[in-house]
């Protein structure tokens, strides 16, 4: 009341008009055109409009008029918000047409898919591949693409440097890539950091800032640690370059965001940057001791001794020998150890940082990936951030260079079936012939017979699993050397956490075991071969109810929990954190 503005004021009498760019007519071949749903909804106003006019001039029937009218109401409706009331108006395709309320809302509507969310200049995608020799704060940048999102910057420094007088011949030179262009470049690019970003990004870390290496190739290449928080492998994945512009920006993404600087993950303060796969199995290979090795109760006085002997295969990486080793006390004074150890455990002592909180004896151990996440997680604690960064780049280099010379690989006669298998089987399907027959001449119930087959088989399945379990941990010896032998392939890829499990074990040389159906039941007969042997048809009709499932699963958790934190990231949005 006190700003003069009339209620009335707020019912449209005239319907406005968009501009014609917003809902355009677009010719196609053969003299077609192709437009806007809009122009279609507002030729619908006009029609009804002009009828109404001359009904209305002509003094028609009341009752033709009111229907005109209430057509007319429609036609407005529809513009504004096809299908919130009364029928959706659908075009020629039965496909309902677009109304100005459609433009804004959802996810394609205006605010989300062009406000919220918007194409940028000066970025690039590209398939990524792994770059084993990077320092985790680096990554492999194509010359090409580095060329096109640092152009500003080298226009700038041809200008300054007096190589070219003007933009346009600035333009030129790097179009024609001259010589001089290239060293601009990588002056431009020192110390300048890139955001990299992996679709999806489902928590901070799947947008991290790397300081970048220029290499040849059209792919980006990307340091192996920090691949389990973008959650990427090197299968095909892309990821976009983004080049922060301003100096603030710069700063911003060199003190928050640089990979270095986000070691442990936001969900459970763990670090993040663990070694995995192929690094794990040569850290697990590395500090394997067996019995019988050349060299055993051999004592060396230091790490240059070992380097000598394994050189000249006095000893091996697994041979059990005494050394000294120099650690720091609190007031960093040296003190020296006396251990009983294993050359490949000395070798990995070397990375490993000087402090009194850090014992030796973490890694005087078979190192599984829990135990070097474990290593990682108190070398952050007590040597800081720096040092950790230091220490995981060293482990991650020795890790793929015992990978590649302990060469494990496996083939089928790894899997080894266990002798008792068939008797166990055999066991249990006379059990299971007793409980059928017991319900047969009614002493339990179907429910009770269900349950007591189903506990049968299960039973059975774990005892298959730990008898191949038994037959593939134990090495024995080689009775012409007297030396043990190496582990089972299979078993030391799963045992170290490098890839696979007791489970996928189980499956290829034990028995696949009881299967659901559908409904969440467990189907009574279990499957009883594995993928060594082989399935039968009806076993493998049984395996594709669970296949199947977890499929549709996938698809439908993945929208669930997306929309479900978008969700919480709205609520959270005026929460402010300080620290």
């Amino acid at each position: 009341i006190e700003s003069r503005n009339r209620p009335e004021w707020m019912i449209l009498e005239v319907v406005p008009v968009i501009p014609p760019e917003l809902r355009p007519l677009v010719p196609l071949d053969g003299g077609r055109f192709a437009t806007s749903d809009l122009n279609d909804l507002y030729r619908r106003v006009i029609n009804r409009n002009n009828r109404l006019k001359r009904l209305i001039e002509l003094r028609a029937p009341d009752i033709i008029v009111r229907n005109e009218k209430r057509m007319l109401q429609e036609a407005v409706d529809a513009l504004f918000d096809n299908g919130r009331r009364g029928r959706v108006i659908t075009g020629a395709n039965k496909r309902p047409l677009k109304s100005l309320s459609d433009m804004l809302k959802g996810k394609q509507g205006r605010f989300r898919q062009n406000l919220l969310g918007k194409r940028v200049d000066y970025s690039g995608r590209s398939v990524i591949v792994v770059g084993p020799e990077l320092k985790l704060h680096e990554c492999g940048l194509p010359k090409k693409m580095a060329l096109e999102l640092f152009k500003p910057f080298i226009y700038a420094q041809l200008e300054k440097r007096g190589m070219a007088a003007t933009v346009k011949m600035a333009k030129k030179m790097v179009e024609k890539e001259r010589s001089e262009v290239w060293d601009i470049l990588e002056d431009v690019i020192r110390e300048h950091p890139v955001l990299l970003n992996r679709a999806p990004t489902l928590h901070r870390l799947g947008i991290q800032a790397f300081e970048p290496v220029l290499i040849e190739g059209k792919a980006i290449q990307l340091h192996p640690l920090v691949c389990a928080a973008f959650n990427a492998d090197f299968d095909g994945d892309q990821m976009a370059v983004h080049v922060p512009l301003s100096l603030e920006a710069q700063l911003e993404a060199r003190v928050l965001m640089m990979s270095t600087n986000n070691i442990l993950s936001p969900s459970n303060g763990k670090p993040i940057i663990v070694p995995s796969q192929d690094i794990v199995l040569g850290l697990y290979y590395l500090t394997m001791d067996r019995a019988g090795e050349p060299g055993d109760g051999m004592v060396f006085s230091g790490i240059s001794e070992i380097q000598l002997a394994l050189e000249h295969g006095a000893v091996t990486l697994h041979s059990k020998i005494g050394c000294r080793y120099v650690t720091v006390d609190a007031d960093g004074k040296p003190v020296v150890q006396r251990l009983q150890t294993t050359p490949g455990r000395m070798l990995l002592s070397e990375v490993l940082p000087r402090h009194p909180q850090v014992p030796v004896e973490m890694i005087n151990q078979l190192l599984s990936k829990k135990e070097i996440s474990a290593v990682i997680d108190i070398v952050y604690r007590h040597c800081g951030q720096k040092e950790t960064v230091l220490f995981a780049d060293r482990l991650m280099n020795l890790g793929f260079t015992y990978a590649c010379k302990a060469g494990i690989s496996f083939g089928k006669d790894d899997m080894v079936v266990p002798v008792a298998k068939e008797k166990l089987v055999e066991e249990t399907r006379a059990l299971v012939k007793r409980y059928q027959q017991q319900y047969v001449d009614g002493l339990i119930t179907k429910g009770e017979k269900y349950n007591k087959v189903i506990d049968a088989w299960s039973q059975c399945t774990d005892r298959v699993a730990d008898e191949m379990m038994k037959g593939i941990s134990s090495t024995g010896v080689d009775p012409k050397t007297s030396r043990e032998n190496q582990l089972n392939s299979i078993y030391m890829m799963a045992q170290s956490g490098a890839r696979g499990s007791a489970a996928q074990m189980k499956q290829l040389s034990g028995m696949r075991g009881l299967m659901a159906k559908p409904s969440g039941e467990i189907i009574e007969t279990p499957i009883i071969s594995n993928f060594k042997e082989g399935l039968t048809v009806l076993e493998y009709f049984n395996s594709t109810h669970g296949a199947r499932k977890g499929l549709a699963d996938t698809a439908l958790k993945t929208a669930n929990s997306g929309y479900l934190t978008r969700r919480l990231v709205d609520v959270a949005q005026d929460a402010i954190i300080t620290i």
